[in-house]
């Protein structure tokens, strides 16, 4: 009788009794020997226990019985393969589950483990019932993680010394998956395709996997650290119970309740996760905006807006950021820059300072200050090789040479690395700057606008 059925699958073995010839007392794959032939094996039709059984005579240290037909392993799908045995005479072996992985193309796929617990015979005439879960997911009792398998050749083990007798009840396979799904199978766990969550492999194709079987349902990421090391997008709603990982040009992109909260979910790290968040906020064309919900990012360093997205220097597309607070962390990281050069000054390039000492350590948006030099006027570029700054704006009465001196204030939110960043707006943002940080710079960044509120602001 089909003791499970997925999706028009049958799972459950022939009985013993449809014929021999499709137990293999190899590894259960085309042209391996069956019980049919090999002398060791035949058919009990009337076992007092179990009806209808198969009879092995044990001739190896492990001997093997392996269901020769493919039985497929779905992604999210546990089978659970359960055998009762019973020792007849002669040395009482060990039994368990056990069973070959299958890959396309038929060769064996890279799994752990083939065999499940081992239980040993005592006794004669006692069925001992053995058991053992297989699946794609790393799951809390789960035996058989098989990751990169699409298919198995299931059975037993007996193990231990040659000579005895045994017989074996019909095999049972059912589909075990209801035992790990959450809440009336409204949720898909990453797990059950292919997560490991150990921080360290990659599960960017497992949360992509999930995210295609969703199908309107959430997906969960459980505890755990789930390193994601490719780009990823998800459709679906997500809830984390789990923390992620991925390196900094790599994005994670959150398409269903996009917010800054649904990140510090994901990365645990509230400066990270706005990072991250920005960083989506930038690739995905239907995120106009980012709600920071309220919350308050404290920032260890300045924020760089622009190594947030590393491969874009210029941007030019309507994009908010609101409702949220950045204060600075009480560290040496916000101390000014200072740097004094000597260069030189003339008309004829009025944008620009030559022959300026020391210029390496001078950065983009510093102020200048110096004789002649006028208010607020801002290093632009650098070139080292020419040893020339672009200014900008004009000096007021600075020409010739003297020493200028270069502050790099620290701004809690730098847009300085952009080239060019065109119709960005912070609308109702909040910069607690506590003394020790500056508010936004945006140096270089010709249509920026901000609509923000200053707190603490000491420059």
């Amino acid at each position: 009788m089909n003791k499970a059925i997925t999706d028009g699958i049958v799972f459950q073995p022939l009985p013993f009794a449809a014929g021999l010839s499709v137990w293999s007392s190899g590894d259960g794959t085309p042209g391996s020997d069956t019980y049919a032939t090999s002398g060791t094996g035949v058919f009990v039709p009337s076992d007092q226990d179990f009806g209808g059984a198969l009879e092995v005579q044990k001739t190896e240290t492990v001997q093997r019985l392996r269901y020769m037909a493919e039985t497929p392993l779905l992604p999210g799908t546990y089978l659970r393969i359960t055998a009762r045995v019973k020792a007849i005479a002669g040395p009482l072996p060990a039994v368990r589950i056990a069973g070959f992985a299958g890959r396309a193309g038929g060769g064996a796929a890279s799994v752990p483990t083939t065999t499940g617990p081992q239980v040993q015979l005592t006794s004669y005439g006692t069925v001992v019932e053995v058991a053992a879960i297989v699946g794609t997911g790393d799951r809390t009792g789960v035996d058989l993680v098989w990751q990169d398998a699409i298919y198995g050749h299931f059975g037993l083990d007996l193990v231990g010394e040659s000579g005895g007798l045994v017989r074996i009840d019909d095999i049972e396979i059912e589909d075990y998956t209801v035992a790990f799904l959450r809440d009336l199978i409204s949720m898909v766990d990453v797990r059950d395709y292919g997560a490991m969550g150990d921080g360290v492999t990659d599960d960017s194709v497992a949360f992509e996997a999930a995210d295609t079987a969703a199908r309107g349902r959430e997906i969960l990421v459980p505890r755990g650290v789930y390193h994601l090391a490719d780009d990823v997008s998800i459709q679906s709603k997500i809830r984390f119970e789990g923390t992620v990982t991925q390196p900094a040009q790599k994005r994670l992109i959150l398409q269903n309740g996009y917010n800054l909260r649904k990140y510090v979910e994901a990365f645990g790290d509230e400066e990270l996760a706005f990072k991250k968040a920005y960083q989506a906020l930038l690739n995905f064309s239907d995120h106009e905006s980012l709600d920071m919900g309220g919350i308050r990012v404290t920032l260890t360093e300045p924020l760089d807006m622009q190594a947030c997205d590393p491969t874009r220097t210029v941007y030019a597309t309507r994009r908010v950021v609101r409702n949220g607070q950045f204060q600075p962390a009480n560290t040496t990281a916000w101390d000014t820059h200072v740097v004094t050069s000597p260069a030189s000054y003339a008309l004829s390039s009025e944008k620009r300072l030559s022959n300026v000492t020391n210029i390496a350590n001078i950065p983009v948006g510093s102020l200048v200050t110096g004789s002649g030099v006028g208010r607020e006027v801002y290093v632009t570029s650098v070139n080292v090789g020419a040893r020339t700054l672009e200014l900008s704006q004009p000096l007021y009465d600075a020409v010739g040479t003297q020493t200028f001196t270069f502050r790099r204030f620290k701004y809690l939110v730098d847009f300085s690395g952009y080239d060019d960043l065109a119709q960005f707006v912070l609308d109702d943002i909040e910069f607690q700057c506590a003394g020790l940080a500056s508010g936004d710079a945006a140096q270089g960044s010709r249509h920026y606008i901000a609509r923000a509120r200053l707190s603490g602001h000491d420059d």
